[in-house]
Order: structure tokens, then sequence, then C-alpha cells
């Protein structure tokens, strides 16, 4: 265990998570809003790859999550794009296994890798963006604390048309002023 939550706990990714990542990665309904590298299907080969490079370089944190009840690899989330000079990144988390949607497991991942981000990391500002019809993921970034600070027009293309997506951060100082450490 790594990082740990009420539900969850967060680790590093290994290369026996391939089979989990090839199972969503080939499900429509998982992957619609999420990175456009799931786009294209890909191998197991090709997970299996990614994973054994995964953390390898200093820009981006990959965590495995996963429910303390079960030890099950339910997912995975991280802050990429970091700039040391900027102190920021980019916030990215799916919840792959469709059982665990709508238990507020996205919140609490979002807060807990939030709070490492600033905390463990020092960075200044943590960003994302979300497809505007992705209501839920919007929802549990609003509860985990993040702002709306504007919309991307037709920036991504889902379901044969261009949509919109907000764009949400959170900074440090804001942060640390309203949420108690969850490390």
């Amino acid at each position: 265990m790594f990082l740990t939550g009420s539900q969850i706990y967060l680790r590093p990714l290994a290369i026996a998570d391939a089979d989990d990542f090839y199972q969503w990665g080939n499900d429509r309904e998982v992957i619609q809003y999420s990175l456009s590298s799931f786009a294209i299907p890909k191998s197991l080969a090709h997970y299996q790859q990614w994973l054994s490079a995964s953390n390898s370089g200093k820009s981006t944190i990959e965590l495995g999550i996963c429910c303390k009840e079960t030890n099950k690899l339910i997912g995975y989330a991280g802050i990429a794009g970091i700039s040391q000079l900027n102190r920021s990144g980019e916030y990215f988390i799916l919840i792959g296994n469709k059982q665990y949607w709508g238990l507020g497991i996205a919140s609490e991942v979002t807060r807990i890798v939030t709070q490492y981000g600033f905390e463990t990391i020092g960075l200044h500002r943590i960003e994302l963006t979300a497809f505007v019809e992705n209501q839920a993921a919007v929802k549990a970034y609003t509860n985990a604390g993040y702002h709306h600070e504007g919309v991307k027009r037709q920036s991504g293309f889902r379901h044969g048309q261009f949509l919109d997506k907000v764009m949400m951060a959170v900074i440090a100082p804001q942060w640390l002023a309203t949420n108690k450490s969850v490390l």
C-alpha cells in the first residue's frame, strides 16, 4: 500500500495489472471519456509494455486504485505533465471496474492524490479537464475541491462529434487551508 483512504488504497502499477487494463480498454463504456490513448484498442502485450515503463519518468505519477475489501485493482489515477519549474501537473483518473462507479471512490481518490501532489511533491497547482457530458466526473472533482476555470470548446471527439471540456483546477494555498491532511 502506498496511500490509503476509507474505501481504497493506492499502489504502484505492475506488469501483472495488464489483464485489467486490457479488459477496461476494450469496454467502450469504461473508456468513452478517457484519455485519447484508450480510444484505439490495444493488445495485452501493449499494456504489459506500457506498465513495465510506468512511473519511470519524473513527470508522471501513476497509481493503481485497489479496493480495501477485496484487494482488487479497480482503476488508476495520478498526475501527469509535472513541471518542476511551474510546480504544476494534470490530474487523471479511470475507474475501470464498473461495479465501483457511483460509490464516491473517484472523489476519495482525487482528494488523496491531490493532497499527495501538494504535500509530498510540492506542487502549487493541479489542473484537469473533463468532458462536459461526463457529469459524474465533474461532480466527483467538484466534491473533491476542484474549481471550474472555463470551457475548452469542442476540444474532444467522442460519439461522432466534437464535445466541450470543462477546465478545473485547485491551488495549494486554497486546498491546504480547507482540507485536513488525508495522508
